[in-house]
């Protein structure tokens, strides 16, 4: 079977391949592709896979304009964060999902369905899958699941005061100061976190703004951070962030 991954984390697609092969070795992984304009012009010039992986959040745009810029009538399983509700609509249209991170099992059973469903050519509407996604574009990331061990555990957003990157990985922060993995990048979660709670402050933070303690404005306008719970270093703002800081902080 030849499959088609459409995914920017790096990490995640390198997970889902491995998986892929766990579940069956004669899985072929034509292509990794991180956005929409390059799976665009793959699929221009490629043979059809039978099945694709698609992530919902590319680095260009949400993966949904694929379907708009070419006719691409394929099943898809979606490698999703988007809640319970967005997740039936995939389903009543026979189109599976995997909410991040990806577990093994739940991917087993979603092959298991596309063999079942879509190999005897009965796909669901991909019309009305977009009308669903469209109706759902706008809306802002509730929850983060993240793998603990064999299980998986929910952090609302709403209980994550910020995000950090180190070791080429993220990591949420909770007001009671857990700190667990997370397979998006801070890219990634500046289109998925409502802007008027979450700002980015630099290259490596992502911060809530009930998470800002206290405000230190230094010579030449730099400004540092306490942050509940506190980062063992110094929290600074870029200076390229520093005036969309204030409105910000104005808003």
């Amino acid at each position: 079977m030849k499959v088609v991954i459409i995914e920017d984390e790096q990490l995640t697609a390198n997970r889902l391949q491995a998986m892929l092969k766990k579940y069956d070795p004669e899985i072929e992984i034509q292509a990794i592709l991180p956005s929409v304009s390059e799976s665009v012009e793959w699929f221009k010039t490629n043979p059809d896979p039978a099945l694709i992986f698609m992530d919902i959040h590319l680095e260009d745009g949400q993966s949904f304009s694929i379907f708009e810029k070419i006719n691409l009538d394929l099943p898809v399983i979606f490698t999703t964060a988007y809640d319970e509700y967005m997740v039936q609509a995939f389903k009543v249209n026979s189109v599976d999902y995997l909410m991040k991170p990806v577990n093994y099992d739940e991917l087993a059973r979603a092959i298991d369905k596309y063999k079942r469903v879509h190999a005897q050519n009965k796909s669901g509407s991909i019309d009305q899958l977009l009308r669903s996604i469209h109706q759902k574009e706008n809306g802002y990331k509730e929850r983060f699941m993240v793998s603990i061990g064999s299980k998986l555990k929910a952090f609302e957003t709403d209980e994550i005061n910020y995000f950090f990157s180190a070791d080429k990985l993220t990591f949420l922060v909770t007001a009671d100061n857990i700190r667990m993995p997370i397979d998006y990048s801070l890219d990634k979660l500046v289109m998925m976190l409502n802007p008027k709670e979450f700002f980015r402050i630099n290259r490596q933070m992502m911060v809530r703004l009930s998470a800002i303690q206290n405000i230190h404005v230094f010579p030449k306008g730099r400004i540092k951070l306490d942050l509940i719970p506190e980062m063992k270093e110094e929290v600074m703002v870029s200076l390229d962030k520093i005036t969309p800081f204030k409105e910000w902080l104005g808003k």
